[in-house]
């Protein structure tokens, strides 16, 4: 198999033959041997009645129903679990991301190298207030935060080898951030792809406000795994002990000043009480340091690490 077509799906009745159809007649004509997956977010509409009659007229359709809608995240993941081809792509299903992509994408993981290559919508025909605006700040505050040299870490368009989509999970909603993920991983050949971007054809977008909170929210959140999974003493028992040890000049100082200096009450010096909430407030972080030690250190997957080649 050399491709495999992730694409989630989450009322989009009215785009998934065309897409299919479009993805079909590009790769086709490349001669590739693919498969396209389907994975129905708990749609609300006919998406799932449309797959099933899509994979009933052509076997390299497959299909995924959930339950209900857990998210694009958990929609990515499952299609990573479940494909088999050489290079997955993954590409929205409201006709926005172009199939004809698919091929210089799939050059670019199997001749040029790369493990992850990301689309960069360089042009965009989204409303600029709700969407171009908002998406350039974060994308710059990512690429600072992480270190992720991509203009468009949020395009739905992108090219995995297949050791990347195995070795990675995606959850809550990290698919904004799958290329730190994998770089987080072990996997350094990161590139982008300038892409085309269509307009919008059928329905409404299904992300609100709401998903920059969320985006932001999750960046500190993989940043903080990402560094500290393994080894959150490094930070809690840092930050606490520097408190701790703040709070204890401050005590020690007031001490000494009550005993040689002016002979006055500790406690009537505000000072008095700062020292004691940094010494309070330190201990805690300490503690929670070590408590996140020993959780870590017996997790299952404490000693899990990509091995990339074994004799």
């Amino acid at each position: 198999m050399d491709i495999s077509v992730v694409v989630p799906v989450f009322n989009e009745e009215e785009s998934l033959p065309e897409l299919f159809d479009w993805i079909k007649k590009v790769l086709g004509e490349s001669g590739f041997i693919f498969e396209v997956i389907f994975v129905d977010d708990g749609s609300s509409d006919s998406s799932w009645k449309v797959i099933k009659g899509l994979q009933n007229s052509d076997s390299r359709v497959r299909g995924v129903k959930f339950r209900r809608n857990f998210g694009k995240s958990a929609a990515l993941n499952k299609g990573f679990e479940v494909a088999v081809g050489n290079v997955v792509i993954t590409m929205d299903a409201d006709l926005q991301d172009s199939p004809d992509e698919i091929p210089g994408l799939y050059r670019m993981i199997t001749e040029d190298g790369f493990d992850l290559v990301s689309g960069w919508k360089k042009k965009r025909f989204d409303s600029k207030l709700t969407k171009n605006i908002p998406s350039k700040i974060y994308n710059a505050a990512t690429r600072r935060m992480s270190g992720v040299k991509l203009h468009d870490m949020n395009c739905g368009l992108k090219a995995y080898r297949k050791e990347v989509v195995k070795s990675i999970e995606v959850y809550g909603e990290m698919h904004r951030y799958i290329p730190v993920i994998a770089k987080w991983a072990g996997f350094r050949k990161i590139g982008e792809k300038v892409v085309s971007h269509q307009k919008r054809k059928y329905g409404v977008t299904k992300f609100g406000w709401e998903r920059f909170i969320n985006g932001f929210l999750d960046l500190i959140s993989i940043m903080f795994v990402s560094r500290f999974g393994k080894k959150p003493m490094h930070l809690f028992g840092a930050l606490g002990s520097l408190l701790f040890f703040t709070g204890f000049v401050i005590a020690a100082y007031l001490a000494y000043a009550k005993l040689f200096l002016y002979g006055y009450k500790m406690t009537e010096r505000p000072l008095f009480y700062f020292g004691l909430l940094a010494m309070v407030l330190g201990t805690q972080l300490f503690v929670a340091g070590f408590l996140g030690e020993l959780i870590s250190r017996s997790s299952s997957d404490r000693n899990h690490y990509l091995v990339e080649e074994e004799l």
